[in-house]
């Protein structure tokens, strides 16, 4: 490419940025404004990007039937409809009463599924408890459930079903003997073999794609009607990317699913003012969109290529940490303190480089 297309198209790619971001300032500027006159006229405000707290769990309403449930632990996406709800990820045991009411207030139709994107306990933890308390599996959709006392002994009490990759499930389970990480009623029941599987509810295609990224485990999962992606720990608004090399995590796999991420999403071009764009529910933080992702994923190539350059030039792990590849971002992403630095990040992408942990 010549120097003056490279230019042109950085100025496109500037541009159109700029008008996103200034789309996204109005439409916020737009739903307060109107909301401050409504609420003068003695009007019930419901944006289209509706916020809650619930028993102080944050709940964002997404679309007319989608949900975000914050502050559970990892975040938890819920569509629902007369088919049933399907749950990504149940947030933590400790959390799983809290999920339940905030579940029941939000839907009468029972939880048939959870798909599980990881094996943390931030996201399973709830599994067991959110299974039975809010959800009925499809053999019990009927007007009398299927396949007697055997099915409902077999299905944990007509529990909602827990769907995970196979390496979720290992990681969860144990071999008769052995100490479990979680109780069985927490375990998945069914698990996915290939990179791809599909469910259909309520009208809506729903892809689930095994993206080994955190770890060699993880999932996202992608609502094709209602225009959202579960990205589960792929994509971390309040840090860098875990890198969990003990777990089968890389930094390739991390890359892999961001650059997934992309492309599932779109951005409503031409008519940009005409409505939002395909959401983005993160593993922690707040609802993305296609320009967050581009954003985050571009930050993890850059570290990725930074470091990369450095092992070429044979420099040491001490070495690369004084060089600090990743300080531009650490205010946003990363500080010596907390549970992630960005000194931890920058020597997982240099173990993960070089193939050892």
């Amino acid at each position: 490419m010549s120097r003056n297309k490279y230019r042109r198209l950085n100025l496109a790619i500037r541009i159109f940025t700029n008008v996103h971001l200034v789309r996204r300032k109005l439409l916020i500027g737009k739903a307060v404004f109107s909301g401050a006159l409504l609420l003068a006229l003695g009007a019930e405000v419901q944006p289209a990007w509706a916020q809650q707290k619930s028993q102080d769990l944050e709940i964002v309403q997404l679309r007319p039937n989608f949900y975000m449930i914050a502050g559970a632990g990892g975040n938890i996406a819920l569509e629902t409809g007369p088919d049933g709800s399907v749950l990504v990820d149940a947030g933590s045991a400790e959390s799983a009463d809290r999920v339940i009411a905030a579940i029941k207030r939000l839907t009468k139709y029972p939880v048939r599924y959870i798909i599980d994107t990881t094996s943390d306990a931030d996201h399973v933890g709830g599994n067991g408890k959110v299974s039975k308390g809010a959800g009925q599996n499809v053999q019990a959709a009927g007007p009398e459930p299927l396949g007697g006392e055997v099915a409902k002994e077999m299905t944990n009490g007509y529990a909602a079903t827990i769907m995970s990759t196979e390496q979720v499930l290992f990681r969860m389970s144990a071999p008769t003997g052995k100490v479990a990480a979680f109780p069985n009623d927490s375990w998945p029941v069914e698990t996915i073999f290939s990179s791809r599987k599909t469910l259909s509810l309520n009208g809506d295609a729903i892809e689930i794609f095994h993206m080994p990224s955190h770890t060699d485990g993880e999932s996202i999962v992608f609502f094709r009607h209602s225009d959202v992606v579960v990205a589960g720990d792929a994509l971390d608004m309040t840090r860098f990317p875990r890198i969990d090399l003990d777990r089968g995590g890389s930094i390739e796999g991390e890359i892999a699913t961001l650059n997934k991420l992309v492309e599932l999403t779109v951005v409503p071009l031409p008519f940009i003012f005409n409505g939002p764009s395909t959401y983005v529910v993160p593993g922690h933080g707040r609802a993305c969109e296609q320009i967050d992702v581009v954003n985050y994923r571009d930050m993890v190539v850059t570290i990725r290529d930074i470091i990369q350059d450095l092992i070429k030039n044979g420099k040491t792990l001490e070495q690369v940490k004084a060089a600090k590849p990743a300080e531009p971002w650490a205010s946003q992403y990363g500080s010596e303190r907390g549970s992630y630095s960005a000194d931890q990040f920058v020597e997982a992408v240099y173990k993960s480089l070089k193939g050892v942990k």
